[in-house]
């Protein structure tokens, strides 16, 4: 069962959309909590190895930007999906020198991943599973795993529940918030991340919550499981066309 409970309030899509086309660039504020766990992520992702990376919400581009400029092979792709018209404007100033090799698209905010089945080796996504209702973390798990290839790498941070004195006391005060108004925090609640991934479907390679300044987030790698053998050797690379709109370490 998820630890965070359905009833809890969630922002609506549009509601999200809202925030976040406003909210815009100072969402980068955010990054005195949230480095350390991106660091963290990007050392484990092994993604000088990755051909084709896919990030579900890719914000103000910050972290395709690092991807494309000192993580990434010269040949590598990067499809980026934002519900946000700022967020794809923001990101696409921020990728402009990489051409071709990227491509960005604006949903509509479902859980969807317009993209041939195993066609991409690393699936990211940054503190985005704690702003949406539990249905679509579930969705967006199912997508992600139709998209990758049998040796790619599911790989997310996430806000998530305190390990020591100062972040539980921290992720209480956040839900006192939340509970009061989901938009005063970004909509985002704290969530356990390996509560979603069903062994079924998902092996998880590594999981651990890093706390930065009494904020407490989960960096989890995952590799899924059941895709065919048959399928590895005829991946289809996905290759942008265009660029779109519309553990426990303290």
């Amino acid at each position: 069962m998820p630890s965070t409970p359905v009833t809890r309030p969630i922002l609506t899509r549009q509601q999200a959309r809202d925030f976040y086309d406003r909210f815009g660039r100072r969402q980068d504020r955010q990054a005195f909590y949230e480095r350390r766990a991106i660091d963290r992520l990007i050392e484990l992702g092994e993604f000088d190895s990755a051909e084709a990376v896919v990030e579900f919400g890719c914000g103000t581009g910050v972290f395709a930007q690092r991807l494309m400029e000192s993580e990434l092979g010269s040949t590598a792709t990067y499809a980026g999906f934002d519900l946000s018209e700022t967020m794809i404007r923001l990101t696409r100033r921020r990728l402009v020198p990489f051409g071709a090799r990227v491509s960005l698209t604006q949903t509509d905010g479902r859980p969807r991943i317009p993209l041939p089945p195993h066609s991409c080796d690393r699936f990211v996504s940054n503190y985005v599973f704690d702003l949406l209702p539990n249905r679509d973390i579930t969705r967006t798990l199912e997508q992600a795993w139709k998209v990758l290839r049998p040796d790619g790498l599911l790989c997310l941070t996430s806000l998530t529940f305190g390990t020591n004195a100062l972040s539980k006391l921290t992720i209480a005060a956040w839900l006192a918030v939340h509970s009061l108004k989901p938009s005063l925090v970004g909509g985002c609640r704290p969530i356990a991340l390996t509560d979603y991934l069903g062994p079924a479907s998902w092996k998880v390679l590594y999981s651990t919550t890093m706390v930065a300044y009494g904020v407490p987030s989960q960096v989890l790698v995952a590799q899924p499981r059941g895709h065919g053998q048959d399928q590895s050797g005829t991946h289809e690379r996905f290759v942008p066309e265009t660029v779109k709109g519309s553990g426990n370490e303290g």
